[in-house]
């Protein structure tokens, strides 16, 4: 009797291989039940269970002159501290405000071992209406029911034998990658039915050049003052901080890592594709030829107030795709006032712009570690098994310890678990 491949054998079955293979116990069989969630396993191949991460809200934020609560995705305990932190210390009338000049999602056509890449050229500029009158046949209501479409083409010759058609699309309110590539395919079967090329490959970009956003902000640099170091002071670091992050790879990586902790945290919340995001932001950064910071940050002629500036590249949807299959991203979305594509676009590049400040002050006075430990701590409490009720009590003592430990955790956990029991 031929063996079924794993992907084809009843979910039990595929339980117990799994089971017996990792040596999984009886508690852990129960905590893979129960999580699993009905319709996950319709979503991905070989679903075992559903893997959740915590979610809540930013507060403080006002983006283009409205007051936003923002839902974020994280498991990361510092991140919506600092997110809030950096919407307080961004508030002005306005708050931070954003500019999309077009929503655009590239796709492309790339072309094999061509010999006459000049030829090919001048006739794809030659053919562009009926280039784009194709791509827009191939999903008609783009274009008369939601205002999108394809709107110009590109050619570029690559060395040493390719060339790349690039299409740009107004994909309209969704993020419109499965869009994009129908299109794209619809445009190649047109153009191999006209010139004998072989076409490598038809596929979007996620390098969303075409859908930069820009949010900035300018403040006065008494809103940045701590407890013991005057705003114009931390101002000035910040703005060091920031050129800093222009010619040290090394710090800007993690420079970056700092703003990507908002806006991934905002587009796993509202269904977007965090990875695509990922990719075109730090593409986005190399862009000079060197891995750059994304935010700049600089005085004013009068030093008195601190301006702030961030573009990166967000190609977001809030229709289509996992909006219809996730329940809590509608949810996500009424809290975030229902906002257009490009307004989530808004509101994603605000949020990598305060948790960016949030950051820099932080490093440029106290040091990262201390706000960072103070949540840390919760999670290491968590970690050896603290109940909620006991998370008090072993937090308080794990605080008076400069870096605690695992065992230094357990230990808190049964001092008061004895106290508790002597009351």
């Amino acid at each position: 009797m031929t063996q079924l491949p794993f992907y084809r054998l009843p979910y039990g079955a595929r339980r117990d291989q799994l089971a017996q293979l990792a040596h999984l116990t009886v508690s852990q069989l129960a905590t893979i039940a129960a999580r699993r969630q009905n319709g996950d396993d319709q979503l991905i191949e070989n679903y075992l269970t559903t893997y959740g991460l915590p979610e809540g809200v930013a507060v403080n934020l006002r983006v283009d002159g409205h007051e936003v609560v923002v839902p974020m995705v994280t498991e990361e305990p510092s991140v919506i501290a600092a997110a809030s932190n950096g919407g307080r210390l961004l508030n002005s009338r306005e708050g931070i405000v954003t500019t999309v000049d077009r929503r655009e999602v590239m796709g492309q056509i790339v072309f094999n071992h061509v010999a006459d890449s000049t030829g090919l050229e001048a006739w794809l500029q030659a053919k562009q209406e009926e280039i784009l009158n194709v791509a827009n046949a191939a999903h008609p209501s783009l274009v008369t029911k939601h205002g999108g479409g394809a709107r110009s083409i590109r050619v570029r010759r690559l060395p040493p034998h390719w060339v790349s058609l690039d299409i740009f699309i107004d994909v309209g309110e969704a993020m419109g990658a499965n869009l994009v590539n129908t299109l794209c395919e619809a445009v190649a079967d047109y153009i191999k039915a006209h010139l004998k090329v072989d076409v490598l490959m038809s596929i979007l970009s996620n390098y969303a050049t075409h859908s930069l956003v820009t949010a900035r902000i300018a403040v006065p640099v008494t809103q940045l003052a701590t407890k013991t170091v005057d705003g114009a002071t931390v101002a000035e670091k910040i703005c060091e901080a920031s050129d800093y992050a222009q010619v040290d790879p090394y710090r800007a990586v993690t420079h970056n890592k700092g703003i990507m902790n908002g806006i991934d945290a905002v587009v796993i919340a509202t269904g977007n594709d965090w990875r695509a995001v990922e990719s075109g932001v730090h593409a986005f950064a190399s862009q000079s030829g060197q891995y750059r910071g994304l935010s700049r940050w600089w005085l004013g002629e009068q030093g008195t107030e601190l301006h702030g500036e961030l573009t990166v590249p967000l190609a977001l949807g809030v229709v289509g795709g996992a909006t219809r299959v996730f329940p809590l991203v509608a949810i996500n979305q009424q809290l975030a006032g229902q906002p257009t594509a490009t307004e989530l676009m808004g509101i994603v590049a605000a949020v990598g712009l305060a948790q960016n400040v949030a950051a820099l002050r932080a490093l440029v006075t106290e040091g990262i570690q201390r706000g960072h430990m103070h949540l840390q701590v919760k999670s290491l409490a968590l970690s050896v098994g603290a109940t909620t009720t006991e998370l008090p009590a072993v937090v308080a003592r794990l605080q008076a310890i400069k870096q605690p430990t695992m065992a230094q955790a357990q230990a808190a956990l049964t001092a008061v678990r004895q106290e508790n029991l002597r009351k």
